[in-house]
């Protein structure tokens, strides 16, 4: 069974080697057939600690690291142009 791949946006980064990031779909009202979008929230391991808030990141589904945290980042598409004058300001 191949692993599922999502893409989604970083919304926290406070825990130690975890990312929160939020998956978002449309679907399709099934009576008034209005597209609806629905969001999801999935804990991800990030061993290095290296993705920040608003990064743009694909993740995989792997074996569980803890109760809620059965994701990994599979491949980061863009950083985020609040993390790069973060970190202009921290110098």
């Amino acid at each position: 069974m191949p692993k599922r791949v999502l893409s989604g946006t970083v919304v926290s980064d406070k825990l130690d080697k975890t990312i929160v990031v939020i998956v978002t779909r449309q679907v399709r009202h099934p009576k008034y057939k209005k597209i609806i979008k629905r969001s999801k929230k999935y804990s991800v391991h990030d061993e290095a600690n290296k993705h920040n808030v608003g990064d743009i990141v694909t993740i995989q589904e792997c074996r569980p690291y803890s109760k809620n945290k059965k994701w990994i980042v599979f491949d980061s598409k863009e950083k985020s142009p609040a993390s790069k004058e973060q970190l202009g300001n921290k110098e």
